[in-house]
């Protein structure tokens, strides 16, 4: 059973086999996301549990996506150099044992270590299941076909509170972890039953491990620096010596990778300034998307008052615009140019985000948050898209791999931050997640930055309506490349 390479019209409809496929890396991505979004709510229900402030939890967040973001690339190249598919069901089988030792954790730390170790298992999932898709359609259809497995990402992301608010309600947050095992299972048995093994013969064998580790210990350095700043003394010895680990750690990733043979990141890339315009502007729209997700979380279930199921229902709205908006992106940027889809979906999620802080009727609040999702969807599916049309084909993977980790990356720093500006503002840390005025001023400020984040994509999307592709040109725009790995 090899790949299907037919290359019928793009309107031809997928097999039994062809499903089954799609399905075991839709439901990869799904429960990834879905288990990374579904703490969100419980985390109220944790820090009860285990005695602590919400805030400081954000660690249960942001050490998944420091994880994720560090080795995803490295998850990438051993998946092509060993089998894609071999990859995958070695972290489905990681995520799954790890989440069994998460539901037993007896502290915090014992949690954030378990979330640290998903997101290492993440990594074998997150970059692999894309490629293994677009490494079975190698017709027309690969877009569709890739285009349902980021929709599946895009509902796991907003469906997870609402898992996690019907547990946490009716079960126990223990009892989350435990749900990913059965998934895991359906998914590992769909691709050893449907899903040859494929691999790169030309991937390169080095991995740069000194690369991943300097820039998730320099990012974690910061944050930590960020997050307990405050307890221990902004000009503190403590709070400068870890700063200066995180920037020296980070002085040396750059070093590092400069002199690598085969840099984790091809940092050259940056010298591209359309390149690196659409990067921020999408890493901008994930922050503002992750800032969403946690703290409505909080301000619903704590500063209203609303049972962790109630918020999970209302946070299907989010799931239905996001999806929705994922799924129709690559659709739509067949017509449009991608970099004014963006833009216009951070418009879209900045004004309808101001209007959500104001918007107190809960009927009000979820018509109002699935518009949000509509712009956030937007805003980051088309990151890569637009980001492949400003660099050499032989340079897409590697555009692609410093994409991907930009969006993670910066989206765990910036739930970091976040923790320790509403803490600030609210002027306690017992307090400030049910602070709802605090929680409300800092999606305020998420709106700006979404607002502020189009404005340099102005001008790469003048034009607005885009001519029909040439054949030679669609692997350039193809949402496929959403994978860091080299070519097939």
């Amino acid at each position: 059973m090899g790949a299907s390479t037919d290359r019928s019209p793009v309107g031809r409809g997928f097999s039994r086999r062809d499903k089954a496929v799609i399905a075991a890396a839709s439901l990869s991505m799904l429960l990834v996301q879905m288990d990374w979004f579904a703490l969100n709510l419980m985390l109220p229900v944790i820090a009860r549990d285990f005695g602590e402030p919400s805030t400081d939890l954000q660690w249960l967040v942001s050490g998944y996506m420091l994880a994720l973001g560090a080795l995803m690339i490295i998850g990438g190249r051993v998946a092509d150099v060993h089998g894609r598919r071999t990859v995958l069901v070695v972290g489905l089988s990681g995520f799954a044992a790890v989440s069994v030792l998460c539901s037993a954790a007896q502290n915090a730390g014992w949690l954030v270590a378990g979330r640290v170790a998903q997101g290492a298992s993440a990594a074998l999932i997150f970059p692999v299941a894309v490629a293994v898709v677009t490494a079975y359609f190698r017709d027309g259809r690969q877009a569709r076909a890739v285009g349902t497995v980021l929709a599946f990402s895009a509902v796991g992301t907003a469906l997870g509170p609402f898992v996690g608010g019907v547990f946490a309600e009716h079960v126990s947050w223990r009892a989350v972890f435990l749900l990913n095992v059965p998934l895991c299972a359906v998914a590992v048995f769909l691709m050893l039953r449907y899903v040859d093994d494929t691999r790169d013969p030309h991937a390169s064998r080095r991995l740069d491990v000194p690369g991943a580790l300097t820039i998730a210990g320099g990012l974690t350095a910061l944050m930590l620096a960020v997050d307990q700043g405050a307890r221990w003394g902004w000009g503190s010895p403590a709070t400068v010596l870890v700063f200066l680990v995180g920037i020296a750690l980070l002085v040396g990733f750059v070093v590092i990778e400069r002199r690598a043979s085969e840099p984790l990141l091809d940092l050259s890339l940056l010298h591209n300034r359309p390149f690196v315009t659409v990067m921020l502007a999408g890493s901008v729209s994930n922050i503002v998307y992750c800032l969403v997700a946690v703290l409505s979380a909080l301000y619903l279930q704590q500063a209203r008052g609303l049972s962790p199921l109630d918020a999970g229902l209302i946070f299907l709205a989010l799931s239905v615009g996001a999806g929705g908006a994922s799924y129709w992106s690559g659709h739509l940027a067949e017509r449009w140019r991608p970099e004014a889809l963006m833009a216009a979906g951070m418009v879209l999620s900045g004004v309808s985000l101001l209007v959500l802080t104001w918007s107190d009727p809960l009927v009000l609040y979820t018509a109002v948050f699935v518009v949000v999702g509509i712009g956030l969807g937007l805003g980051w599916a088309l990151t890569n898209t637009a980001t492949q049309s400003y660099v050499p084909a032989g340079r897409l993977a590697a555009a692609s791999g410093l994409v991907l980790t930009s969006l993670v990356l910066l989206g765990g720093v910036a739930v970091a931050v976040a923790a320790t500006v509403l803490e600030a503002i609210s002027g306690s840390a017992q307090s400030a997640a049910s602070d709802g005025p605090a929680l409300q001023t800092v999606l305020r400020a998420a709106a700006v930055l979404a607002l502020l984040g189009a404005v340099p994509l102005v001008p790469l999307a003048r034009g607005g309506i885009r001519s029909e592709p040439s054949p030679d040109r669609r692997p350039r725009t193809d949402p496929g490349r959403v994978r860091p790995r080299t070519s097939d």
